[in-house]
């Protein structure tokens, strides 16, 4: 039976932790993290985005975030991946896919409105 992209989700949250908005805050004030904004260029443009984050639509997330990738950020080797979408859904999936890719700890923070709703900064 083909899988579905509700159990596809389901899967990928099995695998990748969520974090709080208040956890995550705080490993941003630290620098241990890096933050990965999967939405695409005109929501992030339209709301902001968590400071300093990478904005990789989710359609490019392999290719951006392959360790063999000579091109990829420097970034990505901070201890902490956390992804973060518009609900939560592209963030679970792209948190999966980079633990698929070696990737250690991961985390999926869901929507970027939790990020908003938590007290979190927003750069424009």
């Amino acid at each position: 039976m083909p899988t579905t992209v509700k159990q596809m989700v389901a899967d990928a949250n099995a695998v990748v932790p969520r974090i709080s908005a208040a956890d995550a805050k705080a490993l941003h004030a630290e620098g241990k993290a890096v933050f990965i904004d999967l939405r695409e260029p005109p929501e992030v443009a339209a709301s902001g985005k968590v400071p300093g984050a990478l904005e990789i639509p989710r359609g490019l997330l392999e290719f951006r975030v392959d360790p063999e990738n000579q091109e990829r950020n420097a970034a990505l080797q901070k201890p902490v991946v956390i992804t973060y979408c518009a609900s939560g859904g592209r963030a679970a999936l792209a948190g999966k896919l980079m633990k698929d890719l070696g990737y250690g700890d991961v985390r999926n923070l869901g929507g970027f409105k939790d990020w908003v709703e938590g007290g979190g900064t927003v750069e424009k």
